[in-house]
């Protein structure tokens, strides 16, 4: 079982829905949950802002915190996982940031930033994998579903 259509096992006829903002992974979380038939039942859709007027504008992420802690850090990763959450009315949220090639002043290549937001509060994670640009863009993708399976599995249990 794919991690996809593991989420689509915890979400189906259950009402709850999803949604994702996506920068490095550059809309391939919404490619891998759109593969599952039937995802239109819980998958709202994405916002893919690579663009920090993007994260800025659409998704409420606050240029104070970009300039703060940088367009790769928990705390984008955060806001923009809220930020979709709240245009789309998803019940479930997924974001990605980080540096799927070249690195910056703080991170190597290599480096995401994942962020959840639902019914359980804000959670992010900091996952390095680094083996050139298309396999990084493919792991964050199957990370970030990972930390979002795992989440939800959390708050439909507790």
């Amino acid at each position: 079982m794919t991690i996809q259509e593991k989420i689509a096992g915890l979400l189906s006829g259950t009402g709850l829905t999803l949604s994702a903002a996506e920068s490095c992974t550059g809309g391939r979380i919404s490619h891998l949950l759109t593969t599952v038939s039937g995802s239109s039942r819980w998958y709202l859709g994405s916002v893919t802002s690579y663009a920090a007027s993007v994260k800025e504008s659409v998704l409420g992420v606050k240029a104070e915190t970009i300039s703060t802690y940088g367009i790769v850090s928990s705390e984008v990763a955060a806001e923009m996982a809220e930020g979709v959450r709240s245009v789309t009315g998803s019940t479930f949220s997924v974001s990605t940031t980080g540096l799927a090639e070249g690195s910056d002043d703080r991170y190597p290549e290599g480096t995401v930033w994942i962020g959840v937001d639902g019914p359980a509060g804000i959670r992010t994670l900091l996952y390095q994998y680094n083996n050139g640009r298309k396999a990084n863009i493919r792991r964050f993708a199957i990370r970030a579903l990972q930390f979002l399976a795992d989440y939800i599995e959390n708050c439909l249990t507790n």
